[in-house]
């Protein structure tokens, strides 16, 4: 029988294993465009993957994905409440959390909100790093109220 001892176990001249994983972020491409020499969809890569999925995450209601009820940024119902009650601050937490939450490959920074009553619209700026790397990634979101 053999017996497998640890560095703790005060076996030495085992060294530890440690291995490095490179990840990639890769998602479908949204816009579905067929790339016409394979003929499969494009995808989004790296900094793109991670900037359309962020956005894709905001623009989706609560409540609108089977079986995960608080899923999204449920954006759209505060459009109805933009001159009354609500201000920057309530929304800018609600995406801060949202992105804390739901999407574990962004480091949030920065997010800025500017709401134009007149306009029944917010400007939402939001300012993210991609986890693993150094790139810095700006998503500007508008959001409109239909008539």
């Amino acid at each position: 029988m053999a017996k497998a001892f640890s560095i703790e176990d005060g076996n030495l001249q085992n060294k530890p294993i440690t291995t490095t994983i490179v990840r990639i972020n890769k998602d479908i491409d949204c816009s579905f465009t067929p790339n016409p020499t394979t003929g499969d969809i494009y995808k989004a890569t790296d900094a793109n993957a991670v900037r359309q999925s962020v956005k894709n995450l905001l623009m989706t209601e609560k409540g609108s994905m089977p079986f995960r009820p608080y899923y999204g940024a449920g954006l759209e119902s505060i459009l109805f409440s933009l001159s009354t009650d609500l201000d920057e601050d309530d929304i800018e937490e609600r995406v801060r959390s949202t992105i804390n939450n739901y999407e574990p490959r962004a480091d949030l920074r920065e997010v800025k909100v500017s709401i134009k009553p007149d306009y029944n619209s917010a400007d939402i700026t939001v300012i993210f790093g991609v986890v693993n790397t150094t790139k810095i990634v700006t998503l500007g979101l508008t959001i409109a109220r239909a008539r």
